[in-house]
């Protein structure tokens, strides 16, 4: 028998990096946010800034996680959007191209809101349905996902430019529609689906209730199926992946990750983040490495939400960091723990940004450095920083 190998956790706390706000005292939300466990860890070991997203790509979580977990996305990054479809199984074919479908609210031409009011999955599914009753057919096709997530495979050769719409909320559509090759006929889909959406049942008893109805879809996000070497095979480790959203599943299921599933894990700030704790805990009797991810930081920057972002981050550090940090304490062989959100999502943006987020990274081997807390400004004063991205994964696992 070989030796023991060293356990491993990671908690990416998405969008949780932001920047000083008047109604927080001018402290960020990770300066204001209770988080005694998170900050023991800067404590004990390392904090630096890491840069996830390259040069010339969108700031999104597809390609900022495919940094954070090891890989060089300008050699295997395809598109958002397929790796949505490999998290729900969905057949994609060679010629085929899949686009990222939100469920939005547009309003007199702007972008009101890119979730459309957070929208159920079963409303999602529901309206869903009728798109593919309507608008399917001649190489489309939409497929459910979560909430106002959805998916649309199309055959066909695109060479588009299309925008993320929580990018654009509170701009006008017109001028961030599709443009390129095989542009027109996805702008055509999207003029088309506010007809289907407009008077379904599911809208009409959302604007009854007082919530905000799914007007339109928005295409974005797209690409052709990229092929990813398996966690496994680059790192020598046995990974398990928690998270509640389709990109992180799909990044799992190409990575060759255990997709771990928590009943009441939503995506949002009403998450069961107990449970994702206890399961990040259970699962490292299985598993070399457990990567927990919490969307919550994320939904709050999007909406503004400055002292919900900063709760959901205290929540992140009682409920997720400390049991899945107790149980890395008790492995005989040794552990090592990193912290980090994925990218930046200011509350005053209210949108991604390519800024360095700062991390933490402590256990066995892990020198200690002078930073004894977890924020924006502290990595920033440490001076350690790692770019590109990927880079960081080499230092966790030594």
């Amino acid at each position: 028998m070989g030796p023991a190998i060293m356990k491993y956790g990671i908690v990416i706390t998405d969008g949780a990096a932001d920047r000083p706000l008047a109604e927080l005292g001018g402290r960020t939300p990770l300066e204001a946010a209770e988080k005694p466990v998170i900050d023991s860890l800067a404590a004990a070991g390392r904090v630096g800034l890491v840069y996830n997203v390259p040069p010339g790509y969108e700031p999104g979580s597809d390609v900022a996680i495919l940094s954070l977990l090891g890989y060089d996305v300008t050699e295997f990054y395809t598109g958002r959007a397929p790796i949505e479809a490999a998290a729900q199984g969905i057949e994609v074919a060679d010629d085929e191209w899949v686009f990222r479908t939100n469920l939005v609210t547009i309003t007199d031409g702007v972008m009101e809101d890119y979730c459309s009011g957070h929208i159920t999955s079963a409303e999602g599914a529901e309206l869903v349905d009728a798109l593919n009753r309507e608008l399917a057919g001649q190489g489309v096709k939409f497929h459910p996902g979560v909430g106002y997530r959805h998916l649309a495979v199309m055959s066909g050769e695109f060479d588009v430019t299309t925008t993320p719409p929580h990018n654009i909320t509170g701009k006008a559509v017109a001028e961030h529609m599709p443009t390129g090759d095989g542009a027109g006929r996805l702008v055509k889909l999207i003029k088309a689906s506010r007809v289907v959406l407009a008077d379904h049942p599911v809208n009409v008893a959302r604007r009854r209730a007082g919530n905000r109805s799914a007007s339109s879809i928005w295409f974005w996000g797209e690409g052709k199926m990229p092929a990813l070497q398996s966690f496994a095979e680059r790192f020598g480790l046995s990974a398990g992946m928690i998270t509640a959203v389709d990109l992180l599943r799909g990044i799992a299921e190409l990575t060759g990750m255990e997709r771990i599933e928590v009943p009441g894990a939503t995506g949002y700030i009403d998450t069961d983040y107990a449970g994702k704790g206890a399961a990040a805990a259970d699962a490292l009797d299985r598993h070399d490495i457990i990567i927990v991810h919490v969307e919550a930081p994320d939904e709050c920057g999007h909406n503004a939400l400055a002292k919900e972002k900063t709760q959901a981050i205290a929540d992140i550090d009682r409920y997720v960091v400390a049991p899945l940090l107790e149980k890395l304490r008790g492995c005989k062989s040794g552990w090592r723990m990193l912290v980090s959100p994925d990218h930046s999502t200011p509350c005053k943006v209210k949108t991604h940004t390519a800024d360095p987020v700062p991390f933490a990274l402590a256990g066995e081997g892990i020198e200690t450095d002078a930073v004894e807390k977890l924020t924006e400004r502290a990595a920033a004063a440490g001076g350690l920083v790692v770019k590109p991205g990927y880079e960081l994964m080499k230092m966790l696992l030594g």
